[in-house]
């Protein structure tokens, strides 16, 4: 059985989202391919996925044989065709560590980059921010292949040496995850660095080295590299990246092999600034990364592993400096613009003091920023602006929090469904919207009843053949025609809202009869829990403001809901009749063009006439050249990503104030 489909996954099959296919992959036991054009490859395999270079927005084929194959071509279908499937922690804390990278200019630096006078090194701008202090030189000894030939007799006891290294390196992996102060971006690195470690591709290509009779340090080597060569030779910036995971993880078999603990981290000072020729991103995973000021690497990019770490921890660096990085082995002291990725060695007083003023600078708007985490946003006139976070696991409740989220603004449920292989039971689902609503009441907490169509499918779920399924039977019109789906969620919503201050908002509302409609199944769910003897409350209906129909209807639709939350992702699309997806007609998925913003002040006016409060959950709520005009039309509400929350608090604050 086969199904092809257009890969949606965020700049495609690189290595944590290859990681997470490959885990789904594995869940079932069907034979599994993945094929792109004519080439095929198992997709159970992390190293050949990656090398296949499939990108985001092209077209796959996913093939699968076995007694399971319609579950895993479901599953693994349904990943590819949501950017945000899989497990939901892990997909997240990706894109919370992806998210502060800017475009950059992938320049490496040469001997000629070294600018008289300034004495400055330009290397690749991978993590924002500044940072100046005294440099600290991490360059191990390398290791060299023994190129030493076997006998006959050696050969059997070498292989076992080779599988005793590959499983000593794998449970160094296992104990670094298990440790309970690793950040979740940096578990999910550390998970796909396994992943590479546990490949039959790289451990069968060392293991046919040795069965020839070459010694197990030269095979490693030998495996790595022709592996790592091929990643570098792909003309995707990702997959380049993945040449230097491929060799730190060799490295660190090839130092089972030889009895050796690699170099670490734990003596940098505070404040120092690293330099290396080349750092795995496992041992800077496992660094004190509170004391490290900055990062400066020979080797590496924007897209790098050691970038992705640097960006999620705030850390300022510079990668991909080649050869130059050897004239910073004798410096004292680094000064460092992540900005630019340009290096200073050993800076003069007065660059010295340009960097310790922007660095105060920096850290001058962090704090201002932070003292926005509890101030609770008003208009001139007093009425109050929740700004409060988009959410799609519980995992992100903590990140919320710590950015002062006055609440949930959307809660999306599909993750919770997309993460198991049955529908979620009542019970789970009662728990998981309990701890929801206990973590941030008494704020509101809004949930999105589930959003579920034919371009993300999910187990226990018959789709339709649709010709455009963002069109076609999604949300709330498919929650009507499956009550054995729909009152199961309402029914948990009911429960869960008796520990907090639960909103239920109906997502793709096209006509007033579908709201009716649930509202007759909400009472009848209410009833069925009063005969059961089962705690329960009502809770506030809204819905999601997203299609054309419910911005022409809004006047009728706020007489019969409590509220509306505008969904500028998908309104977007649907006024422009844009694909949002589609690359081609990107530039007409504009939020501020007039017809966009007419339908929002349009459902604003309406919401405001008639008493309910107006709030928005799309990705421009959270965009400060766009808030005074969301505050001026009405809106009371606006849900963003915990990132932009103070920033958000900040902008309406000052509103007021002018």
């Amino acid at each position: 059985m086969e199904r092809s489909t257009i890969v949606r996954v965020h700049d495609g099959l690189h290595a944590r989202p290859a990681t997470r296919f490959v885990k789904l992959a594995k869940g079932f036991e069907s034979d599994i391919e993945l094929i792109k054009m004519d080439k095929s490859v198992s997709a159970k395999s992390s190293v050949k996925l990656m090398l296949l270079g499939v990108k985001e927005n092209e077209e796959v084929t996913v093939r699968a044989t076995g007694a399971d194959e319609i579950e895993a071509i479901e599953a693994l279908i349904g990943y590819l065709e949501d950017p945000h499937a899989g497990t939901a922690d892990e997909a997240s804390a990706e894109a919370r560590a992806a998210e502060p990278a800017a475009p950059v200019k992938s320049t490496v630096a040469s001997a000629d980059t070294i600018i008289p006078g300034t004495r400055k090194i330009r290397g690749v701008a991978a993590s924002e921010g500044f940072a100046i202090g005294p440099a600290f030189g991490f360059f191990p000894a390398e290791i060299k292949q023994e190129n030493r030939l076997l006998s006959q007799d050696e050969i059997s006891a070498e292989a076992g040496r080779l599988t005793q290294a590959f499983a000593t390196v794998q449970r160094r992996m296992d104990a670094s995850l298990d440790a309970t102060d690793l950040a979740e971006s940096d578990r999910g690195i550390i998970a796909a660095l396994k992943d590479i470690a546990c490949d039959d591709e790289l451990t069968r290509a060392a293991e046919a080295l040795v069965k020839d009779g070459m010694d197990a340090v030269s095979a490693v080597i030998g495996a790595t590299s022709r592996i790592a060569a091929d990643f570098a030779s792909m003309d995707d910036p990702y997959l380049n990246a993945r040449a230097d995971d491929v060799n730190a993880v060799g490295r660190q078999i090839c130092l089972a092999l030889l009895g050796q603990d690699d170099a670490n981290l734990d003596a940098i000072p505070s404040g120092a600034i690293l330099i290396a020729d080349d750092i795995g991103a496992w041992d800077l995973a496992r660094a004190p990364l509170n004391r490290i000021a900055g990062v400066i690497c020979g080797h590496g990019g924007a897209t790098s592993h050691v970038a992705i770490i640097a960006r999620a921890h705030g850390i300022p660096a510079a990668l991909g400096l080649g050869p130059s990085i050897h004239d910073l082995q004798e410096v004292k002291t680094i000064a460092l613009d992540g900005n630019s990725g340009d290096v200073f060695p050993d800076p003069d007083q007065s660059t010295a003091d340009r960097f310790h003023a922007q660095i105060g600078a920096e850290e001058t708007e962090r704090q201002a920023l932070k003292a926005y985490k509890n101030i609770i946003p008003k208009r001139a006139d007093g009425t109050i602006i929740e700004i409060a976070a988009n959410l799609g696991s519980l995992e992100e409740i903590e990140t919320a929090q710590e950015a002062g989220a006055m609440g949930v603004g959307l809660f999306r449920t599909e993750l919770l469904f997309m993460r198991h292989i049955h529908l979620p039971s009542e019970d789970l689902q009662t728990e998981t919207y309990m701890k929801l609503a206990t973590a941030f009441a008494p704020d509101p907490v809004i949930v999105r009843t589930l959003d579920i169509g034919g371009d993300k499918p999910i187990s226990g779920i018959d789709f339709p053949d649709e010709e455009n399924p963002f069109l076609g039977w999604r949300g709330i019109r498919m929650c009507l025609d499956r009550p054995d789906v729909f009152k199961p969620q309402l029914r948990a919503l009911l429960r869960a809202a008796v520990h907090g201050n639960i909103k239920v908002m109906l997502p793709m509302v096209s006509d007033i009869g579908e709201v009716r409609a649930t509202r007759r199944l909400i009472d009848e769910c209410a009833a069925e829990l009063a005969v059961e003897g089962k705690d329960h409350r009502q809770f506030d209906l809204g819905v999601m403001v997203e299609t054309p129909a419910a911005v022409m209807i809004a006047p009728m639709l706020a007489k019969e809901v409590a509220f509306f939350s505008i969904g500028t992702n998908d309104l977007t699309q649907y006024i422009m009749a844009a694909d949002r997806l589609n690359p081609t007609v990107a530039k007409l998925n504009d939020v501020t063009h007039p017809a966009v913003m007419a339908a929002i002040e349009l459902t604003t006016k309406a919401g405001v006439d008639a008493g309910i409060m107006v709030g928005m959950c799309g990705e421009a709520a959270g965009r400060v050249d766009l808030i005074p005009a969301f505050v001026k039309m009405g809106l009371t509400e606006l849900s963003m990503s915990p990132s932009s929350i103070q920033r958000a608090k900040k902008c309406v604050s000052e509103l007021a104030l002018g």
